[in-house]
């Protein structure tokens, strides 16, 4: 020790690194244990942690991951709402509660067993259950509906199932609702679940997305539909929420505006009753549809649940509910006879002082043609529509011929020069046709009678009651063919502007006067009770083999300044004026009435 502090004393900076060099030895041991330390407690608590879970909690954390679930549950958009052109509700929403079950719960055995315990609860076939399963195959992530709209006597008695059952799942969310029930059905359509080639057409709809299966639901469905959203959640063996993970809200649909006045509407489906037919108005300067009736009808909300098979039964039925019959072609009659008097006029062959003999009956072509009601003499075209004239309009329709009614049939509106395909809805057009027509049409010949039954709506003349509709609208106008349509955004845009015809101001003037006579002093008096303005109209009293006549209404009012058109067909109604008629007359009264609110 004394030689040390003296080497110290002789060699001070020796000693004093030497002294450094211990220290700094000590003090990496010291590092190189607190680091081994530190790594050996991290060790430590990991494998306690993964001691725990795997052999202490072991039992638990495996029962949690088989009974707990990650599922991705679309939310539904709300459906926009369809208005009328007053603002009144035609197509809303409420809330209903639907099933769902989810696919990878269970495997196909055991989902047959399960299905027909269902099925005596929801009161649906186990094989529709199993359908909706296979349609998206039982390794599908996503629900699928199996019935919607439950009712409260149902929904009670799956209350216990559903707390039994995993992979069953009642929700609460928005099904159409229609307020006014079959009110306007033809023309507002329906909505259905989106079928495994909607969904494969359109690869963003959710699996059980709703959609627009027929008129203005159909083909305003992408402003109406929305956008779906999705929630993230954790669920329990029994499908109970645990907890949210995260969600996409949806977006609600837009509203669509119509042209259609629910009062008239309603108006017009009362007087036509529950008779096949059909009656339309429409506004004569801006093509507004107003009302448009069908009958039979149908309730589309039958289509927001479980139909039963006696209503779809009916839906197939004889009666044919679904047809739109306003866009149905019917033979005329008499109400064909103002396209006779426009083609005649047109011609060049007759002057409106033009005057025609009338007879009990003519014979053309070796054929006899009778009048209804005995000949009128010497008369001219305000009468001959007044009272309604056969023999006046067979002689004219044989002198003109059959390709110049058909031009200013097809100038006035029938037979294809209106635009189906803007009105979005399904339906036909009217023909007028000429002889090259008939063979093309029909293979047959050009007869003497086809132009002689032409010039009265009969023979092979069809028109659509739209069509008869916008054809008086025309002559009532001052000679605009209109374009019609259901949407109120359309009106006064370039697509729906009306089209000037060629149609003479004296031929528009004697027409038009004509068809006010007929309400003056012809077939029409019981529209001139004073309860509404003075309007022109014309009957029509089709005939058919085997069947009741058909009755055929066409009209407008105010006579002269004009405002609302209408055209009426009833099968099997009889006379016009009386199974058509009162009709126009209750469609002009609901207008006239509502006007003076």
């Amino acid at each position: 020790m004394a030689q040390d502090i003296s080497l110290y004393f002789k060699f001070p900076y020796v000693a004093r690194n030497a002294a450094q060099q211990i220290v700094s030895k000590r003090s990496r041991l010291v590092q190189a244990l607190t680091m081994m330390l530190i790594i050996t407690s991290l060790i430590g608590i990991n494998a306690y942690r993964v001691v725990q879970l795997q052999l202490i909690q072991g039992e638990y954390n495996r029962e949690r991951a088989e009974n707990n679930r990650i599922r991705l549950v679309p939310v539904a958009a709300s459906r926009g709402t369809i208005y009328d052109r007053k603002g009144k509700i035609l197509a809303g929403n409420q809330l209903s509660r639907s099933v769902y079950l989810w696919p990878q719960e269970y495997s196909p055995t055991e989902w047959s067993e399960v299905a027909t315990e269902l099925s005596s609860i929801l009161n649906i076939s186990a094989s529709d259950i199993i359908n909706k399963l296979e349609e998206v195959g039982y390794n599908s992530p996503l629900a699928v509906r199996i019935i919607s709209n439950l009712n409260p006597t149902t929904f009670i008695a799956l209350a216990e199932k559903a707390g039994e059952t995993r992979g069953l799942e009642v929700r609460t969310e928005n099904i159409r609702h229609y307020p006014n029930g079959n009110l306007a059905a033809h023309l507002i359509g329906y909505t259905g679940e989106a079928t495994k080639e909607e969904l494969i057409s359109n690869p963003e709809y959710p699996m059980g997305m709703i959609v627009g299966k027929m008129g203005i639901e159909s083909t305003e469905n992408s402003t109406l539909q929305g956008v779906w959203g999705n929630r993230l959640i954790e669920v329990d063996a029994k499908g109970s929420e645990i907890q949210e993970l995260g969600v996409q809200n949806p977006t609600s649909g837009k509203s669509v505006k119509l042209t259609i006045d629910l009062d008239i509407q309603k108006a017009a489906e009362k007087a036509l009753g529950n008779r096949r037919g059909a009656a339309v108005a429409i506004n004569p300067k801006t093509g507004e549809i107003l009302a448009m009736a069908s009958g039979p009808t149908f309730d589309p909300s039958l289509f927001a649940g479980k139909m039963t098979t006696s209503e779809w039964q009916r839906l197939q039925g004889a009666s044919k509910p679904f047809l739109n019959r306003a866009l149905q072609g019917y033979p005329p009659g008499s109400t064909f006879k103002p396209v006779t008097s426009v083609a005649g006029l047109q011609s060049g062959k007759y002057s409106p002082n033009s005057r025609v003999r009338t007879y009990n009956a003519v014979t053309i072509g070796g054929i006899t043609f009778n009048e209804h009601s005995g000949g009128y003499g010497l008369i001219g075209f305000r009468d001959a529509l007044a009272y309604s004239s056969n023999t006046f309009f067979y002689q004219m329709a044989v002198n003109i011929g059959p390709e110049a009614i058909s031009k200013w049939g097809r100038e006035l509106g029938i037979g294809g020069s209106i635009d189906l395909k803007l009105l979005g809805i399904d339906g036909n057009h009217g023909q007028i046709p000429t002889p090259k027509q008939k063979e093309e049409i029909y293979g047959e010949p050009w007869h003497i009678a086809d132009i002689v039954t032409m010039g009265i709506g009969q023979g092979l003349v069809l028109v659509t009651p739209l069509e008869s509709s916008v054809m008086v609208s025309t002559i009532a106008n001052g000679g605009y063919r209109v374009q019609p349509h259901l949407l109120a955004s359309q009106t006064g845009t370039a697509a729906t502007k009306s089209v000037k015809t060629g149609l003479k101001p004296s031929t528009i003037n004697t027409v038009r006067e004509g068809l006010i006579d007929v309400v003056r002093k012809g077939t029409g008096r019981s529209l001139n009770d004073g309860t509404i303005p003075l309007s022109g109209g014309k009957t029509g009293t089709v005939e058919l083999p085997g069947q009741a006549d058909n009755a055929m209404y066409i009209g407008f009012a105010p006579a002269y300044n004009p405002e609302i058109a209408v055209a009426i067909a009833v099968e099997e109604g009889g006379y016009g004026s009386v199974g058509a008629a009162p009709i126009a007359k209750a469609i002009f009264d609901a207008y006239f009435a509502n006007k003076g609110k």
